[in-house]
């Protein structure tokens, strides 16, 4: 669990753009070709065992002059119209100083400044006008990566940095209570120079050094591919009423899917194509590339329960089926909090499975996994739950740990089908919305940026004529540890407005439900205030916290699913540990 929700400014990294202004000499080679390259050769050289103890030195050795030099000027870069000083502020705690940077003239200074975390050494170095180049953070990645300041040689000189490589570059002003790292503005520096004070800062994201990481990088997966399609799941991109997203994997021998599809019990079989894109972990010695398979079915029947046969196989399975809703307005689904890949989800999914057959859909409150960027931990989710996603759609959203140090949530994207109806300036398929019978479903990234969806969340609760309204996304308004103030003052007021009956939330690995609240107050009941309840799906240990006046219910002991019933005006409520113990219920009558 991450203690700070990171605040996002904007998004400064793009590590395969390159600014067509800058350099042309960065065409001729990228850091993302060097290592592609070196772990390409890397793969063809060393056994697991060797990768795993891969050093510095033989990474050195490994690399040509050719390569090293791009790694040591193409990382970041920018131009400037006049002779400057730039300053290197790298984490004295970093045991492994950057190879290239006392090569390329940088000197150490002595002097320092810090943040809560570590304390920064400066290391400077002139440069002429013209184009200035930086190379990597070091091949271990080090979590807290170096950031920049520049100054005019001649203080009378006007100083303008132009043609950014990554593009989009942030350029703030180098003082006490400056953010370094847009995955963490809260991070502030402290102890700034006097005499550096009001230089130019180039901030970064704290992931960044991912692009050179090969020291301790490599990883293995659990759950490698094959042509045999795996990983089946179910989710929906438009109206489930009539139509379902079918996803698979294999590996990459298999160039073609589609699915085969029946009503249950009939003879008459339909098709529908696949699309297959490829996806690379590069760091993932076992399975580095996959196929990805996404059919599309429309034009279903409403209330219709199908079976499927995913191709190439060639036999029906008995677990691929899947029902559209009936018209009416009688429905339940199961939800949970942070799962993290964790095998006791296996217990939980199909306790839940066995308990409400009836469930249309699974939900999760974000951290899917605990390393969102990290394959093979998605691989171990659709295996430990893949008895229940080929049947029920899995409709998730992201939380902290699925989008990691600011690198953004991209793997996430590709592995799920959902609605692209989000937000101007939010990721398609990272927040959206969807209209299940008489339900409105609101499923939001709470690690974007909080005011830029407000809009967004009041034109769809404006529109609807739901008679239930949910919304569920990861970091929640209110808890013992951690509110969110900001969440507060952006979307509760909304809620309010619209009356949403439920917020879902997880994050802070407890149960909790919260009485009627409105306005940041309790009010008397459900009819006029929102239920905000918390989950959490793998096992906690029990601790005393803090009380919280505004709760109804708290448990500690985690692994719990919650299974809604909605019939028509009434919502009943169930939350339920993997005992199969009923640890809290409530009802809800419009």
């Amino acid at each position: 669990m991450m203690k700070i929700r990171p605040s996002i400014v904007l998004i400064v990294y793009m590590a395969t753009t390159f600014n067509s202004c800058a350099d042309k000499s960065i065409r001729e080679g990228t850091v993302k070709d060097v290592m592609d390259q070196a772990v390409t050769r890397l793969y063809r050289t060393m056994s697991e065992q060797q990768l795993d103890s891969l050093t510095n030195d033989q990474v050195m050795v490994l690399l040509n002059d050719s390569e090293k030099n791009v790694l040591a000027t193409r990382y970041w870069m920018f131009d400037v119209k006049v002779p400057v000083v730039v300053s290197v502020m790298r984490s004295a705690e970093q045991k492994k100083t950057p190879f290239w940077l006392a090569p390329a003239g940088f000197v150490k200074t002595g002097k320092t400044m810090k943040n809560e975390e570590v304390t920064y050494e400066v290391w400077q170095k002139k440069f002429d006008a013209g184009h200035v180049g930086l190379g990597i953070n070091g091949f271990e990645d080090y979590m807290l990566h170096y950031f920049v300041s520049v100054a005019p040689q001649n203080k009378n000189d006007r100083l303008k940095l132009s043609d950014f490589f990554p593009a989009n570059q942030y350029v703030g002003i180098l003082e006490d209570s400056a953010f370094t790292y847009h995955d963490w503005t809260e991070l502030v520096l402290m102890n700034v120079p006097d005499d550096m004070k009001g230089e130019k800062l180039l901030t970064t994201i704290r992931g960044r050094g991912t692009e050179s990481h090969l020291i301790g990088a490599f990883r293995t997966t659990a759950y490698p591919s094959s042509s045999i399609p795996d990983q089946v799941m179910l989710t929906w991109s438009a109206d489930p009423a009539t139509s379902i997203d079918i996803q698979w994997r294999s590996d990459t021998t298999v160039e073609a899917g589609k699915v085969n599809y029946r009503e249950k019990g009939s003879s008459q079989i339909m098709s529908a194509p696949a699309e297959k894109f490829k996806m690379e972990d590069r760091d993932l010695m076992n399975d580095r590339y996959i196929n990805r398979f996404t059919a599309q079915l429309k034009n279903l029947k409403p209330g219709t329960t199908y079976e499927y046969q995913i191709l190439p196989q060639t036999n029906w399975n008995e677990k691929y089926t899947f029902s559209t809703p009936a018209p009416d307005s009688s429905f339940s689904f199961v939800w949970t909090g942070d799962t993290h890949h964790s095998p006791t989800i296996t217990k939980l999914f199909n306790l839940a499975a066995a308990s409400h057959p009836d469930a249309a859909f699974y939900s999760i409150a974000g951290d899917l996994v605990s390393e969102g960027l990290h394959r093979d931990q998605w691989d171990d989710l659709f295996y430990f739950t893949k008895d229940v996603i080929c049947r029920k759609p899995l409709m998730a959203v992201i939380g902290n740990h699925d989008t990691r140090q600011g690198l953004g949530a991209w793997m996430y994207g590709e592995l799920f089908s959902y609605p692209k109806n989000a937000p101007v300036g939010v990721q398609p398929e990272h927040t959206y919305s969807f209209r299940y019978k008489n339900a409105l479903f609101l499923m939001i990234e709470s690690t974007a940026s909080i005011d830029s969806q407000k809009v967004w969340i009041e034109d769809q609760l404006a529109k609807t004529d739901a008679t239930w309204k949910f919304a569920m996304f990861h970091f929640a308004p209110y808890n013992w540890e951690e509110p969110y103030p900001d969440i507060q003052a952006a979307w509760v007021p909304i809620f309010d407005k619209y009356h949403v009956d439920m917020v879902m939330n997880g994050h802070i690995h407890y149960y909790m439900r919260t009485k009627p609240m409105r306005g940041g107050k309790v009010v008397g009941s459900y009819k006029e205030g929102t239920a905000y309840v918390e989950s959490i799906g793998i096992p906690t240990k029990p601790e005393k916290r803090p009380e919280e006046p505004y709760t109804v219910v708290r448990n500690f002991n985690g692994d719990i699913y919650q299974y809604v019933k909605i019939e028509g005006e009434k919502m009943s409520f169930r939350a339920v540990n993997s005992e199969n113990k009923v640890i809290d219920s409530f009802i809800i009558k419009k």
